[in-house]
């Protein structure tokens, strides 16, 4: 039987001051002053119409304003917006329940200075995009922050009180040696986070990296880097939960990437956001306008386009997202997350725990540590 899971928000501010080479997401470089409260009103309007198209009357497990840079937008403008989505849905009911609400950050000054603004909006997690402590590698990656502003972001997301904050942080950079990938790791642990996302920069289609790409470490450079970086997070008291995620203990994990993984709902507002929603045993997908001169065209649908999830595409959908965690699941989470039979997806597990790809201990299954190495591989078996 499906069961209706919980509801998250995934709200997209587009804009950025520049377009990175390796970013594939939807972001926009900033030409003029944004219209802070047009789009604002367009989100709204968007989230009533979400509301209304999937008779949505369950409270909030998380929020996530992601981007381009969010953290370009004003304290008040966040704090307009927060107030008014927690207007439309039903409180939780239990009363001491707080709902996640995290924000994607830069950390340029004029960024950081704004971080107690958007915690007394309601922001209650920071995730600061800092991605190397290398002047030179940064300067690579076209980002517009130096060394010193990554660090001084990080303290003052400590200062502010923020309940929890993230650092973006990659590795495999062009030209970059094991010691400077770890030295990068070590300089983020010193900062004392409570969640690290440490993840292998990869060449996307539709970026500037793919039309000219870096000069990138080998394959048995890029091994030995991961090697030796899991062994300094957990030296350092970072649990890994999923392929690239750390936290001080199960308290940090990102409940909304969770929520993802686990294959909850979630709805996606703003330019070119996604949705995911599980409305009387159907679940949908949705994709909303792309570019911002559309999306706040005020006789154009922000809705793109929306389509049922077929049945056929289930397990492979389901797997795609849970494998990634490191916590097991069984086969009774797989039939509630999907509505199908667990005969659907058993053949495909057992060929890969032949292959030493998964594990079983007694119903619970399990990515094994040459599994998330190959994950490609064993996705496939699920296709």
């Amino acid at each position: 039987m499906l069961v209706q899971p919980p509801l998250s928000l995934y709200i997209h501010i587009p804009w950025c001051v520049q377009k990175c080479p390796y970013c594939d997401f939807n972001s926009h470089a900033l030409k003029a002053d944004i219209d802070e409260a047009n789009y604002i009103r367009h989100l709204l309007l968007d989230l009533d119409k979400d509301i209304k198209r999937f008779n949505i009357d369950r409270p909030l497990y998380s929020i996530f304003i992601g981007g381009g840079t969010p953290s370009l937008f004003s304290a008040n403008a966040i704090n307009t917006l927060l107030a008014e989505v927690f207007k439309r849905f039903p409180k939780h009911p239990d009363e001491n329940f707080k709902v996640e609400v995290t924000m994607e950050a830069n950390p340029g000054t004029v960024e950081a200075d704004k971080f107690k603004g958007f915690k007394e909006a309601g922001v209650n997690r920071l995730s600061i995009g800092v991605q190397s402590f290398e002047s030179d590698k940064l300067i690579k990656l076209g980002r517009i922050h130096d060394n010193k502003q990554a660090i001084r972001a990080a303290e003052i997301a400590k200062e502010c009180g923020i309940d929890s904050f993230n650092l973006d942080l990659m590795h495999g950079l062009e030209q970059q040696s094991i010691e400077g990938a770890l030295d990068d790791l070590r300089q983020a642990i010193a900062l004392k986070p409570n969640h690290l996302s440490w993840y292998q920069l990869t060449i996307e289609p539709n970026t500037s990296f793919y039309s000219k790409p870096p000069t990138l470490p080998e394959d048995e450079v890029l091994w030995d880097i991961q090697e030796q970086g899991f062994e300094l997070l957990k030296s350092s008291g970072y649990q890994q939960y999923e392929i690239s995620a750390y936290s001080n203990g199960e308290k940090y994990q990102c409940r909304h990437n969770l929520n993802y993984w686990q294959n909850g709902d979630y709805l996606g507002i703003g330019c070119g956001a996604h949705g995911k929603i599980t409305d009387q045993g159907t679940i949908y997908r949705t994709v909303k306008v792309k570019h911002p001169k559309g999306y706040m065209d005020d006789e154009r649908e922000h809705l793109d386009h929306a389509h049922e999830v077929a049945t056929t595409e289930r397990p492979f959908e389901y797997m795609m997202n849970r494998l990634r965690l490191f916590k097991p699941f069984t086969l009774n989470d797989y039939q509630q997350a999907t509505g199908l039979p667990a005969e659907t997806v058993e053949p495909a597990l057992n060929t890969a725990k032949n292959k030493q790809l998964v594990s079983q201990t007694g119903e619970q299954w399990q990515v094994t540590a040459t599994g998330h190495r190959y994950l490609n591989d064993l996705l496939s078996l699920f296709l």
